[in-house]
């Protein structure tokens, strides 16, 4: 083995020899692409033609050479080659004296670009994108005199834009997009008088657009949206008279588009979208002859009409102004723009008819004019549409039956006309010619005869939404044989007929929705094949017959909901197979039997109704096992037994526990009253007796507890004084509260003689001195944190910051921080202000914790909300030190501020400004208003304008929290009650971003996860995470209670939550006042008109899908941008009467 062992290492030794004598005969830049060559690493790396037995390396593959035989370009983009920048520069850099580009673009290098690389005066084109390159831009690249492209793209860069590139006389284009650079646009490359091409878009660049920019005349690219630029858009952009491409967007940009973009005559695509712009869009863009593509959308601050000056636009391709807040009529004149393939209007306020005129845009494919005002018919003339793919009038006024000549628009795809008035029958041969129609939408009209035969001809109809109108007949043949459907929403008709079990082969269906028509017959048991359904709604029909134990089989079934039919017989044990069911609704049918075990089976159901039926049994305690349940309802059955207190483990319950009308016997379970979130408990008309528990003395979430009709006995807890004795009545018994009977004094009598009398004594004594030792206790740790957090630092900064940063203070049991906002005081003064905690002081209370109203000794209110550690023997962990740190440093006038924390004895102070007013949801929906402290506040009455402050207001702190808060905040607890009001009226968020730190288990409260029910985004329920458009959801939540002075959870009849309430109405065509809170005045035009556009913003912000709603920093404009809209009609209306 040694001998092997020496022979290879000779043979080596020679190898080594060899490739030394065959590179010395190289040039010196081909020993200097060697070296290079060893610095990297590729799959095929070196190539095989990079020969060391050349004298040359002119032929290798990626090399050019000039005249002379010297190295002039490395061409070496996409060949998957990784390995340190740095280093690879370096070994290039004291030779190839020659070398004009250097190509190392769409590789893997990574580290810093050298300084070094300034050696290579002659440099004309350096690409390194797409690469992972991290650091600074060297300055040293202004050292490089004939350079004309610099492409440093998609890479990982930070720092700014150094000015010495301005030095660069030569260079024409300017790469330096989707990087992490930051700082401000330098003005010093107005200068750069050769540059034709400047991309910094995708950065985190701030400032504003330099107008020296403006100097470059020669510029035909520039492209610095997606940043964080703010300010005005600089008129004299204007002069960049050879600019053919502008895009500005995604930033912060406010003021008015600058009508000196007329000028740029050479212009082809203008992207404005997404800032703050304000104004009308100015006519002179009328004036680009050239453009092809005009995006203006997502600017909430836009109104005014659309300039029928943009009909000259002969050759524009693509017209995008959607998501803004333009009015007035569609201009005829759009119709001339002969070469529109897109056009974008929705989301605007826009009325008036669609002007038969676009008919003329044969090029035409895709018009999207959904959520505006318009009215009248679908112009006939839409036939000329030859190349439509899309069209999408939804949420509108529009009238009138659906044209004939919509069935000759062959390249026709998606038709969605959902939400209007159309009215007659759907036109027989629609999407028969069309040899791709995907999607047909016309739900909520007044549509009415057949379903047409024919919409699914060509075998590629996904969707078809047919749902609220008033179509007749049975499903057609050709719809039950549509097997690339995966939507079939035919609900709210007057269908009929039996369900036919031919819809069980159609295996793509994820949603089948045939609620609210006339179906008889049973349901089929094929239902069970659709092993891809997801939701099956066939309530409200007059279905009979057993539900199929083969429903069991649907394991992606996430909605069943079958109430209202006349269903008989027993629940299936088998639907406890399916798994992923979220809602089960088999209410207000002729079931009977037990109600299964196998139900708790299901880990994801959070609704279950089985209410008004004739159910029997006991309730079984298995139901306890049912986690994510929020709502359950068993009421009007025929249930025995007592409740089982396994019920209290359900945490999660938070809409209602109905067991009403039963014959339940036995007594409340306590545990029914440690449920932390539940609004509505219904017990009435059972057999219950003995007293209510005084756990529900704290029962501080709890609207509606009816004990009715039963046979209770003792006093009412006093938290129930505010509910109607409607709640009580017909318990002989029971006392106190609303009731009529109060409750007698009890006292103890004095007698000696007797032993009961004794053991009172004794048990008197022994408690009075346990409470004395404890009292003394208390005292004593009062004292011990007095001690460890009177003393205050210096006013500068977090006091106590060290110690949390340290994890621990001098004591393991106390320790605090105060901001530098915080008003003087000591632990001491806090005990004090608020009576030891005492409930009179208290002000609110929470699953999270409870508030505290303290007057501190110089006189200043502060709000301390106590959290209970649930950890024992020691502080929170560092990572909420942190959290609460940073929450600290926060600064916004719509944020309720956080003077401080102090954690002692297993409880967590939070210590905050003072809100005199109570919170929004207090004065919505009528309870007291104001702290009940001895200065308590009058309810106040609010107005449509106090209702629009506070939704801006809140909308700004949140914005605030989303997009410019260091680090960036999600609330998560976004509700009326988390909107607290100063002595203004002027709304302040609080509680925010606490849920996600609070040491609170995930079991105790759904708010500490989630948020509250009723303002739950849908999304939650299946991926558990959270996300900013889940606030966004809770926020337009919050608007729809300011627009209708209605709870978020709402009655079982109404839809059960406000969001659905909402929908439900407008799909019902409701009047606007049966909408709207009653206690607003809508006699003012303006007003009314207002709130419609804030009605809109609230549906958008509710959204099924997050990628549909609008982000915090859009709702802020769009709001705002609804007010200026009001301002500026006022104004009008202002001198025509004067």
């Amino acid at each position: 083995m040694k001998g092997i062992a020496t022979s290879d290492f000779l043979a080596l030794k020679l190898l080594l020899l060899m490739f030394s004598t065959l590179s010395q005969a190289l040039s010196q830049d081909g020993q200097a692409l060697l070296e290079f060559s060893n610095s990297l690493q590729g799959p095929n790396w070196p190539p095989s033609s990079w020969n060391v037995s050349l004298s040359s390396p002119c032929s290798w593959d990626g090399v050019e050479c000039d005249a002379t035989s010297h190295v002039s370009a490395l061409q070496l983009g996409s060949r998957n080659l990784s390995g340190s920048i740095s280093d690879a520069i370096s070994a290039l850099s004291s030779a190839l004296s020659e070398l004009v580009t250097l190509n190392l673009s769409l590789n893997h290098f990574h580290d810093a670009i050298p300084a070094s690389l300034s050696a290579w005066t002659s440099l004309q084109v350096l690409s390194l994108n797409s690469n992972k390159l991290t650091g600074n831009i060297p300055p040293e690249l202004g050292l490089l005199p004939s350079l004309r492209v610099i492409d440093i793209s998609a890479n990982r860069l930070t720092g700014s834009i150094p000015t010495e590139i301005a030095s660069l006389q030569n260079l024409q284009t300017l790469n330096l997009f989707s990087n992490s650079l930051n700082g401000t646009i330098p003005h010093e490359l107005g200068s750069m008088s050769s540059l034709r091409q400047l991309a910094l878009f995708s950065n985190q660049l701030t400032g504003s657009i330099p107008p020296s920019l403006g100097n470059l005349t020669g510029l035909r690219v520039l492209r610095i949206g997606n940043n964080l630029l703010s300010g005005e858009i600089p008129s004299e952009l204007g002069g960049c008279q050879s600019l053919q491409v502008l895009g500005l967007t995604q930033s912060l940009l406010e003021g008015i588009i600058p009508p000196e973009f007329g000028k740029l005559r050479s212009l082809t695509s203008l992207a404005l979208w997404k800032n703050q712009l304000t104004g009308t869009i100015p006519p002179e863009l009328g004036n680009l002859s050239n453009l092809t593509s005009l995006t203006l959308y997502k600017n909430y601050g836009l109104t005014g009409n659309i300039p029928p000056e943009l009909g000259k636009l002969r050759k524009l391709q693509i017209l995008y102004i959607y998501r803004s807040n333009l009015t007035g009529h569609i201009p005829s004149e759009l119709g001339n723009c002969t070469s529109l393939v897109e056009l974008d209007l929705s989301m605007n306020q826009l009325t008036g008819s669609i002007p038969p005129e676009l008919g003329n845009l044969r090029r035409l494919r895709l018009l999207q004019l959904f959520q505006n005002n318009l009215t009248g018919n679908i112009p006939p003339e839409f036939s000329g549409l030859v190349s439509m793919y899309l069209i999408d009038l939804s949420i509108n006024q529009l009238s009138g039956s659906i044209p004939l000549e919509f069935q000759s628009l062959t390249n026709l795809s998606q038709f969605m006309a959902a939400d209007n008035k159309l009215s007659g029958d759907i036109p027989p041969l629609l999407g028969y010619y069309s040899f791709n129609f995907t999607v047909l939408d016309l739900s909520g009209n007044v549509l009415s005869g057949h379903i047409p035969e024919k919409l699914c001809k060509n075998g590629r109809l996904a969707r078809l939404s047919l749902g609220v109108n008033s179509l007749d007949g049975s499903i057609p043949d050709g719809v039950k044989n549509c097997f690339s459907l995966n939507t079939l929403d035919l609900h709210w008709n007057r269908l009929s007929g039996e369900i036919p079990p031919e819809l069980s082969f159609l295996s793509h269906l994820t949603y089948l929705d045939i609620s609210n028509n006339s179906f008889t017959g049973e349901v089929p048991a094929a239902f069970g094949d659709l092993s891809n359904l997801v939701y099956l709604i066939i309530s409200n029909n007059d279905l009979s017959g057993q539900l199929p134990g083969d429903l069991g089989k649907l394991t992606k079934l996430g909605s069943f909901q079958a109430s209202e039919n006349r269903i008989n017989g027993t629940i299936p044990a088998e639907l406890g197979n399916c798994s992923s069911l979220q809602r089960l609704n088999l209410s207000t049918n002729f079931l009977s039997g037990e109600i299964p075990k196998d139900l708790s089976k299901l880990p994801m159901l959070t609704y279950l109704d089985l209410s008004d039926n004739w159910l029997m049994g006991s309730i079984p305690a298995e139901l306890g096992d049912l986690d994510n349940l929020i709502e359950l309802q068993l009421g009007n059955n025929a249930l025995s037994g007592d409740i089982p207190l396994e019920l209290g483990k359900l945490t999660r319950l938070n809409i209602a526990l109905s067991l009403r009308d039963n014959n339940l016997t036995g007594e409340i379970p306590r545990e029914l009253g440690e449920l932390p979130l539940l609004n509505f408990l219904y017990l009435d008309h059972n057999q219950l007796s003995g007293e209510i528990p005084d756990s529900f003395s704290n029962s501080t979430s709890l609207l509606v507890f009816n004990v009715s009709y039963n046979h209770l006995t003792g006093p009412i807890p006093e938290i129930f004084t505010h509910m109607s004795s409607n709640n009580f009545m017909n318990n002989m018994d029971l006392c106190g509260a609303s009731l009529p009977n109060a409750c007698p004094i009890q006292q103890v009598t004095e007698s000696s003689g007797t032993d009961g009398t004794h053991s009172v004594a004794i048990v008197q004594t022994i408690v009075g001195t346990v409470v004395g030792v404890l009292g003394l206790s208390f005292v004593v740790i009062v004292l011990a944190a007095f001690c460890m957090c009177r003393k205050r630092p210096s006013r500068g900064g977090f006091h106590g910051l060290n110690e949390l940063e340290n994890g621990r203070s001098d004591s393991e049991s106390s320790y605090s921080f105060f901001t530098a906002a915080a008003p003087e005081f000591t632990f001491q003064d806090i005990l004090e202000a608020t009576g030891n905690f005492s409930q009179e002081c208290e002000i609110g209370r929470g699953a999270s914790g409870t508030v505290y109203k303290a007057k501190l000794p110089t006189g200043k209110l502060i709000a301390v909300k106590r959290v209970p550690s649930q950890r024992e023997g020691s502080p929170m962990e560092n990572s909420f030190n942190a959290e609460v740190t940073t929450l600290g440093k926060i600064r916004h006038s719509n944020i309720v501020k956080l003077y401080g924390f102090c954690y002692h004895q297993e409880a967590n102070l939070l210590l905050y400004e003072y809100m005199p007013k109570g919170s929004v949801g207090e004065h919505l929906h009528a309870r007291k208003v104001g702290d009940g402290g001895g200065d308590e506040a009058a309810s106040y009455s609010l107005d449509w304008d106090t209702r629009y402050q506070i939704a801006l207001g809140s909308a700004e702190g949140l914005a605030y929290l989303h997009h410019d808060c260091k680090p960036l905040i999600i609330h998560r607890d976004i509700k009326c009650n988390n909107i607290l009001l100063d002595n203004d009226m002027k709304a302040h968020v609080g509680d925010f971003g606490l849920a996600k730190v609070m040491d609170v288990p995930y079991s105790m409260s759904m708010s500490a996860i989630a948020g509250s029910y009723g303002y739950i985004a849908p999304e939650y329920a299946y991926s558990m995470k959270i996300t900013n458009k889940c606030d966004v959801y809770s926020f337009g939540v919050v608007l729809l209670e300011l627009l209708t002075g209605r709870l978020p959870v709402q009655s079982i009849e109404l839809g059960g939550d406000l969001v659905t309430w909402v929908r439900t109405s407008i799909a019902l065509k409701k009047e606007l006042k049966e909408i709207f809170d009653a206690r607003i005045s809508l006699e003012n035009s303006s007003t009314l008109q207002e709130m419609v556009v804030v009605l809109k913003i609230a549906l958008l912000c509710t959204s099924v899908l997050p990628t549909d709603r609008p982000s915090m920093r859009e709702v802020v404009c769009m709001l705002t941008g609804a007010r200026r809209e009001r301002d500026s009609r006022e104004s009008i209306e202002n001198r025509l009467h004067t």
